[in-house]
């Protein structure tokens, strides 16, 4: 299981407003949510499933501003591709912080 967190955006966006983009981002990784888990934050979006499944999406994703008229989109990606533990790990990771700070 793997968490990937994903910010695309298109280099040569005039203006500073993003939401129009970021819905059809969402509405097509929404197409996935079968195989993904799907978290949208202010700032990028968090996706947890199989890592094959998740590049898929991103790939998927990175093309929308190009469909938009676009010329340059940066997309930047991070991986946690943990395989020694089973399971959803983004809710594990938020429960293990938690707990932390009870202590």
């Amino acid at each position: 299981m793997a968490i990937v967190d994903v910010t695309v955006s298109p280099i040569d966006k005039q203006g500073t407003g993003m939401s129009d983009t970021v819905a059809k981002i969402q509405d097509v990784l929404e197409k996935h949510n079968d195989k993904i888990d799907i978290e949208m934050t202010p700032m990028s979006t968090l996706l947890e499933g199989n890592i094959d499944d998740l590049l898929q999406a991103v790939r998927e994703i990175h093309e929308i501003p190009f469909q938009e008229g676009y010329q340059r989109v940066s997309t930047n990606i991070r991986i946690d591709d943990r395989r020694d533990a089973e399971g959803k790990q983004m809710k594990k990771k938020m429960e293990s912080v938690q707990n932390a700070r009870k202590q």
